[in-house]
This record gives structure tokens, C-alpha cells and sequence, in this order.
């Protein structure tokens, strides 16, 4: 039988791709969340609330890996009803996952949960890695905070590997995401630092996040919190500066904070998305051996440019522009 892979909050972003992924590699795929709306439509669907348990648990039995992902989006104003609906979609649907697992017969090998790099206070002065980062403080701490200790708390049988995912911003061409966002402040002139500009970015393409959870779940022996980053931390004034290039753009005006705050409530965002510093080191997945084939920002930007929306980052590496092609403006083909 083929080996089953079970994503829940299949339909967002990374939910995407990861079911994509799976089903070109021959697995069953079972995707799961509140709606087909954004499914990709590789493997099967089942529909769930987030909070109790149904039908869906049964997917579960036997499975290779179980990975979790759902969670209501951070991008948006942090009034108390937001907060509330950010933290309570992470832990309930962590919970009711664990709850499914403990009730299996023959439970998952791996259960991959997501969690997030802002776990880590906003460093400037040096990376924060597994073993001795420090927990920094605000709400998107609290977020990943309750979110892992709802993730570790959970009593699945011994067989049943855990492993959370502290995942930086995860690179792909496609609309509204970090990316297209970026690379749209860039074409208007705006791409010049943000705050101070000295905040560090945590970040991985696309391709090397998909490396790093079948690393995870085929290495028996990791287990814990592991940081999925590229092994390089540009600062936002490096980061914006790299945008810029690729776009052919040569200024860019700076955005201080109190513009940003502007812009952010225009946007319905918060400015701590952009300004908190983010220097996550993947110490775990270097020491273990993984290997990034996307490890600084200027290649990897320039290849996603022509690489657009989930069909251009699966098109076979024959049908993609190569080396300098990929910098000059209207090359990129779908």
C-alpha cells in the first residue's frame, strides 16, 4: 500500500503545496480543512470544524506522517476578537488532532505541527537556535507559546514522533503572499528599509521548506522543536535592498515606523509582521544533515520569479528559465 500523508488546513498556503508535493511522490493524500475553497484538489477531501472529532479521525490509522497546519491567519488587526480566534483555531485543532491520534489503533509515525519562528525575542545581536534561544515576549509569542505547549501536552502513544516546526517566511511566488506583497511595495518605489532596517529576516524558499518535512519525517531519530529557516538571516535593509535588484528597481523610498503604522491599519495588517527581528539559526536541521539547495536570498528570489503559482514551482527544471534569464523583466513564462 501506498504510504498516506494526512495534511490538515489543506487549503491555505502551505497546505497547497505540501499536498501537491505528496501526490507527485506517489503518496495518498488526505486533506483536510473547513472548506475545499484554496484546496489544491491532489488526494482526497474531508471537511472539519477544527475543534471535534468526525469521520475525518479515521484517516488517521496507519499513517506515515500527519502534518498540521491549520490556524487562523496572523495577517490582519490584533483587537481582542482576532487575538482570540488566532489562538483558539491553533490549540483547539492541536488538541482534537491529539485526541485522534491517542484513539488510533495503529497510530501515525510522525506528527509534523506547525508552529513559528517569532518564538524567539527579537534579536538583533545574534541568532536564537533550538537549544538556547530565548522566548521573546508580545502576542505572536503567546501564539506560539500556547500553541506548542497544547502540541507537547498531547498524550499520543509512544510510536507517534512529534516534531514542531518553527517556520520562517516561506517563499513562493504567488498573490498575496509575503512574496507578491514585497515585490509590489518594490515596483512602486517603495522598497527602501523598513523601521530601522537592522531587524533580521528568517526565511525559506519554498522548495527547501518541502525538502525540510520530508527530512523530518523520514529522520526517526528528530524529534522536538526544530527551526525550518534557509541558514542565511539578511537584515530587512539587505532583504528589501535584494527585492529591489530583482526587480530591476534602483531606489526605494524608507518606511519608518510611524508610516508603517499608517500603512498598516490602511492594510488591516500589523507593522509587527515587518519590524519584529526574526534570527532563527536551523541549527538542528544543519547538524542532522539536511542539505538547502536555496540558501541565499538573491538566487532564490530570482528563481521564484519565474517559477509563478503552484504549477510553476512543480514545472519539470527542462521548462524553466535558467541563470541570468530569470533577472530580466518579462521572461518568466507560466
Amino acid at each position: 500500500m501506498k504510504p498516506t500523508t494526512v495534511i490538515f488546513g489543506a487549503n491555505g498556503f502551505l497546505g497547497r503545496y505540501l499536498c501537491r508535493h505528496h501526490a507527485r511522490q506517489g503518496k495518498e493524500v488526505v486533506a483536510i480543512a473547513r472548506s475545499r475553497d484554496g484546496w489544491s484538489g491532489d488526494g482526497i477531501f474531508l471537511e472539519w470544524d477544527g475543534r471535534t472529532l468526525g469521520p475525518w479521525a479515521l484517516a488517521l490509522e496507519g499513517a506515515e506522517s500527519v502534518i498540521n497546519l491549520a490556524g487562523r491567519s496572523v495577517n490582519c488587526r490584533y483587537d481582542e476578537q482576532a487575538k482570540r480566534e488566532i489562538i483558539e483555531s491553533r490549540v483547539d485543532s492541536t488538541r482534537v488532532i491529539g485526541q485522534a491520534i491517542a484513539a488510533c489503533q495503529a497510530p501515525p509515525k510522525v506528527w509534523l505541527n506547525a508552529s513559528t519562528a517569532t518564538w524567539y525575542r527579537d534579536a538583533r545581536d545574534h541568532a536564537q537556535d533550538e537549544w538556547f534561544g530565548e522566548p521573546g515576549d508580545g502576542f505572536s509569542v503567546k501564539v506560539a507559546r500556547a500553541w506548542e505547549e497544547e502540541f507537547f501536552a498531547a498524550k499520543v502513544p509512544g510510536v507517534t514522533r512529534k516534531v514542531a516546526m518553527r517556520i520562517g517566511m516561506v517563499l513562493a511566488n504567488e498573490p498575496d503572499t509575503v512574496f507578491d506583497v514585497l515585490r509590489s511595495i518594490v515596483r512602486r518605489g517603495l522598497g527602501g528599509p523598513m523601521g530601522k532596517g537592522d531587524q533580521r529576516i528568517s526565511w525559506i524558499h519554498m522548495e527547501d521548506f518541502l525538502a525540510a518535512v520530508d527530512f523530518l519525517t523520514a529522520e526517526s531519530q528528530i524529534d522536538g522543536v526544530v527551526n525550518v529557516t534557509a541558514p542565511e538571516f539578511p537584515t530587512n535593509r539587505e532583504w528589501m535592498r535584494t527585492f529591489r535588484e530583482a526587480a530591476g528597481m534602483p531606489v526605494g523610498l524608507p518606511a519608518p515606523e510611524l508610516l508603517l503604522e499608517l500603512g498598516a491599519r490602511l492594510m488591516r495588517t500589523e507593522t509587527e509582521l515587518v519590524l519584529k527581528s526574526r534570527w532563527a539559526d536551523p541549527r538542528r536541521l544543519r547538524e542532522e544533515g539536511f542539505r538547502w539547495r536555496w540558501t541565499h536570498a538573491v538566487p532564490a528570489i530570482a528563481d521564484l520569479r519565474a517559477r509563478p503559482g503552484l504549477e510553476g514551482l512543480f514545472r519539470p527544471a527542462g521548462s524553466r528559465s535558467v541563470g541570468a534569464r530569470v533577472w530580466l523583466p518579462g521572461r518568466a513564462t507560466v
